[in-house]
């Protein structure tokens, strides 16, 4: 980075954060703390006003605002492209908030930087093979964690007969793949948990409020959960190996490999819920261990075959008719 880079990069850093030390703006742009004091001395050369505090840092004083950023065609259609994926994924509120932005941002372009970001724009699709996001639930789900509100769901967890009561404590929407998940605290796993936005059979926002804390930490979590689990080996033909590659589950810890190639690692929370993937790769699969998924493995393509080898209703009819005995 140039140094005419890094002090744009120090005022937005200021503007952005407010008061930070010249320890700080050292590690986010990696150089001295002697070169940070030059650049400061730089900025208040150009009349940049900088107020300095001994043993707090630096700030901009009360008042002082950047004039508007000028974006290349790259970075607006960058914007526009973010701002277009986050509107079609949101509840009403907020996608009329980005359409705004949207328009707003388009309207502040020169013409001609508006058709060539236009053109760069059409370059990049995200496409989304999942239905609009349930609204409701996503706008009351929003709306509890900006409260921090407990939420009581009714959640019908994978692999479950029937949904069952939770009350959580919201932390945060996460998308994921195609899918909402709601990021709560649960107080009946007394833990924090991922609940599929879809789901969620009912969500109330409740009037208990709820103090945030440690338990509602999720940074770093999901490695550390599935780590807990008993780990399952799976090996795959050489013809699938590739498309495996790309339909793998979150529950993928690593790939290994051993003598005969790659071997694949999952954490197995539940079997229920890993064996109709592995059942989707047919004869391409196989599970080196541990024995009760092999088993569990073995049990369901036994009942399928069983299944196939039952006559259906359609041969049942085309069976010639069994002559009545005589009397």
């Amino acid at each position: 980075m140039n140094r005419t880079d890094r002090l744009m990069g120090i005022l937005l850093e200021l503007q952005a954060r407010g008061e930070l030390r010249a320890e700080d703006l050292a590690g986010t742009f990696e150089v001295s703390v002697r070169t940070i004091y030059r650049d400061v001395e730089a900025l208040c050369e150009t009349g940049v006003p900088v107020v300095a505090t001994p043993g707090k840092g630096y700030r901009l004083m009360d008042g002082y605002f950047l004039p508007p950023l000028s974006f290349t065609a790259d970075e607006a259609a960058l914007l526009i492209l973010g701002g277009t994926l986050v509107r079609d994924r949101v509840d009403p509120l907020l996608r009329r908030a980005a359409e705004e932005a949207l328009r707003k941002l388009a309207g502040v372009l020169p013409a001609e930087r508006r058709a060539e970001m236009e053109r760069r724009r059409q370059g990049l699709l995200f496409a989304s093979l999942a239905g609009p996001p349930d609204d409701r639930r996503l706008a009351l789900a929003r709306h509890a964690i900006e409260e921090q509100r407990v939420a009581r769901l009714l959640y019908h967890a994978f692999g479950r007969e029937r949904a069952e009561p939770r009350e959580v404590e919201p932390i945060r929407l996460v998308h994921l793949g195609d899918a909402w998940f709601l990021a709560a605290y649960c107080r009946l796993r007394q833990d924090a948990r991922l609940f599929r936005l879809d789901r969620i059979d009912d969500l109330d926002v409740l009037d208990e409020r709820y103090a945030p804390g440690p338990r509602h930490a999720m940074a770093g979590r999901t490695g550390r959960d599935l780590a807990a689990f008993p780990e399952a080996r799976v090996r795959f033909d050489g013809d699938v190996l590739r498309w495996v590659r790309e339909r793998q589950p979150f529950t993928l810890l690593r790939e290994e490999r051993d003598a005969e190639g790659p071997v694949f690692v999952y954490a197995l929370r539940d079997e229920r819920e890993l064996l109709p993937w592995l059942l989707s790769w047919g004869r391409g699969v196989e599970v080196l261990g541990p024995d009760s998924l092999r088993e569990a493995l073995r049990e369901e393509a036994a009942a399928m075959l069983a299944r196939l080898e039952r006559p259906t209703s359609r041969d049942r009819a085309l069976e010639p008719a069994q002559p009545i005995p005589a009397s």
